[in-house]
């Protein structure tokens, strides 16, 4: 009997530069135990207010996904502008949603986008990384819960960069880290991530190859880019802070 087309979606490996499915050799069930094991080391959930219309962003064996913008609040009265990756099979996408609630669980996760980018005369060829949220359920909902729940990641992964340390002017202490956190297939997510007082401290301590997990939030953090001698431009990151940060007990890459 010829298998499905969902059945050969599943068992076949996408390639993230030309969209296609590759064969794969390993069988339904493993597959599937599989990725529900990846799955659960990268997990999102959001609550907010969609900010924008629906982009184009690609399209995977005849799947179309789109980019939208999502208005997370914070404890204050600022919030997050977080990018949400939506399946058009989860979704209509031509309608307008703007202003409305939406509840979304998924993935934090980034491709390497790549940037002609002119200095000293010369045309040069830069990596960006870009991150958003891969929305694998959602929602819409009319009333918005305590802001302390509109906003949750979980992440198990691995130290990829030594950890960047510094104190603030006023004294606080930061750690910047760059995890990288597994999916299927031999891929990978690089998620930026930002920790604080001794959370910061400990993290400091972290070598490259350290596998460890973290609980905190995705925020989005404007900054002014330097694009020539003459011209800036100002741009979002996108990291986790984080709040809680454990060791896991095989805390190393063999």
């Amino acid at each position: 009997m010829k298998p499905s087309a969902e059945y050969i979606k599943l068992c076949g490996v996408a390639d993230e530069d030309t969209g296609k499915y590759k064969k794969s050799f390993i069988g339904k069930g493993e597959l599937l135990f599989m990725a529900d094991k990846i799955i659960e080391n990268n997990q999102v959930e959001i609550m907010g207010k969609i900010a924008s219309r629906f982009t184009f962003s690609h399209q995977v064996f005849g799947e179309g996904f789109y980019m939208v913008d999502v208005n997370v609040p914070r404890l204050s009265d600022s919030c997050d502008v977080i990018p949400l990756m939506v399946s058009e099979r989860l979704i209509d996408v031509n309608e307008d949603y703007r202003g409305q609630g939406i509840m979304v669980q998924g993935q934090f996760r980034s491709y390497n986008r790549h940037e002609n980018v002119s200095g000293q005369g010369l045309m040069m060829r830069k990596n960006k990384l870009v991150l958003s949220v891969f929305a694998r359920e959602l929602e819409f909902v009319d009333e918005m819960p305590e802001s302390s729940k509109t906003n949750q990641i979980y992440l198990d992964g691995y130290i990829c960069k030594d950890p960047i340390y510094r104190k603030t002017p006023l004294g606080r202490e930061i750690a910047d880290l760059l995890l990288a956190v597994n999916r299927p297939y031999g891929k990978s997510d690089y998620i930026p991530c930002i920790c604080w007082g001794r959370n910061a401290r400990f993290a400091n301590t972290f070598k490259v190859g350290t596998r460890c997990e973290l609980w905190g939030r995705i925020q989005s953090r404007e900054y002014m880019k330097k694009i020539s001698e003459e011209e800036s431009e100002k741009r979002i990151a996108y990291e986790v802070s984080v709040s809680k940060l454990e060791l896991m007990e095989d805390s190393s890459i063999s």
